[in-house]
């Protein structure tokens, strides 16, 4: 026998003996389909999620407290302040992002309640008609623990842009202040519990800001710490009589990081 004789005889492995001489089965182009949008899906499922422009927005004292206390110590002569800066933020936000960013709105909901109520005005529709007219995703909260589990709820790496609007000290945002008691708040975030935030929440280009007073003067470092992202806080107190002119609150002192 013929070295090329010999060579057709060599024993085939399984697969090669049936599939040698056979034409490839009718239906390989739907396999080839099925296993093209496998791959897609796939891919699918490890791409980042939509970027998400995330807003908290503290409450107003209640007018009855702060008539109480020296002019020059008076908060939240108007009610709006908190909600004014989301919504000139909202704009901002839009102008950089496009007119399809994604925006989530926290809100205290009890203190829009109360100041209501004082007021005689439907706060808390207003705002449901603002985050309504901006295509914002309105999730109000009750309480610390509340604001927190919104934060957690956001997919990972989602957000992207986080900013703070209320009442703050260089220790903690105070959601709630001087709405239930003069002067006391009783809804907050402490920089202690930064570390009940999920910090894969935050894309790794996060841009993260409180336009509370006081802030950049601990809260800061801890947040960096605590979440792995920069928060620029206000060191010294920050003036929201500008959101009546279409600004964003000042800062007596500087923005740190």
């Amino acid at each position: 026998m013929c070295i090329r004789d010999r060579a057709r005889h060599v024993p085939r492995s399984g697969v090669e003996s049936r599939l040698a001489g056979r034409p490839w089965p009718r239906h390989a182009p739907a396999v080839r389909i099925l296993l093209l949008i496998l791959v897609i899906g796939m891919t699918g499922l490890r791409a980042d999620p939509v970027p998400e422009h995330v807003i908290l927005c503290g409450g107003p004292t209640l007018r009855k407290w702060e008539n109480l206390r020296v002019e020059g110590e008076r908060h939240d002569r108007w009610w709006g302040n908190f909600v004014r800066a989301s919504t000139l933020r909202m704009n901002e936000i839009r102008r950089a992002y496009g007119k399809d960013a994604k925006l989530v709105w926290l809100v205290y909901r009890p203190g829009y309640v109360t100041r209501g109520r004082e007021d005689g005005k439907p706060y808390t529709r207003w705002i449901e008609e603002n985050a309504a007219k901006r295509n914002a995703t309105l999730v109000w909260y009750d309480t610390g623990g509340g604001a927190i589990r919104a934060l957690n709820s956001r997919p990972s790496r989602s957000i992207l842009t986080f900013d703070y609007f209320g009442h703050s000290n260089r220790f903690c945002f105070m959601l709630d202040y001087g709405n239930t008691v003069m002067a006391v708040s009783k809804a907050w975030i402490h920089e202690e519990d930064l570390r009940k935030i999920r910090r894969g929440i935050f894309n790794n280009a996060a841009v993260c800001q409180s336009y509370g007073c006081h802030t950049g003067e601990s809260m800061s470092s801890e947040w960096n710490r605590a979440l792995g992202v920069r928060l620029i806080g206000a060191k010294g107190k920050t003036d929201y009589a500008v959101v009546g002119q279409g600004r964003l609150p000042t800062v007596s002192g500087s923005w740190v990081r």
